[in-house]
């Protein structure tokens, strides 16, 4: 399926798609970096995937067309190499609650965070003291 309109608010951080269908879907920004479907994030195949950390904050620079078949989207952390075609899109959108709690689970397993290490969040690990 392919967007009738896309809207990007940079306030809110959400990318707004519509259809002729009338169904209207937003994709947070942190969402559309973590889901890339370039091969930094993804891989070049099954297993090679790699858990995106710290991009809660991540922000889309700009979109930029790309034939008749997707976008190309700008993020403020430099990464750009991800092409999200009509078809991935479409499918983020109607996945979006199910890979989200997937993503959010694998970063717990991985002891890791949403938030950016340079963000002010300090985590301490509290440990028993050991007698000298």
């Amino acid at each position: 399926m392919t967007p009738t309109h896309i809207r990007l608010h940079k306030k809110s951080g959400l990318l707004e798609l519509q259809y002729a269908d009338g169904s209207t879907y937003s994709l947070t920004t942190e969402f559309l970096r973590v889901h890339s479907p370039s091969a930094e994030v993804r891989g070049h195949g099954p297993g090679q995937e790699v858990l995106q950390i710290g991009k809660k904050n991540v922000k889309i620079e700009r979109i930029e067309p790309v034939g008749h078949y997707a976008i190309k989207l700008h993020f403020d952390d430099g990464h750009n190499t991800g092409l999200y075609s009509w078809e991935y899109l479409h499918e983020l959108s109607r996945n979006q609650q199910a890979l989200w709690q997937d993503y959010l689970q694998r970063l717990q397993a991985a002891g890791a965070r949403r938030e950016p290490l340079d963000s002010g969040v300090q985590v301490v690990n509290i440990m028993p003291l050991q007698p000298q």
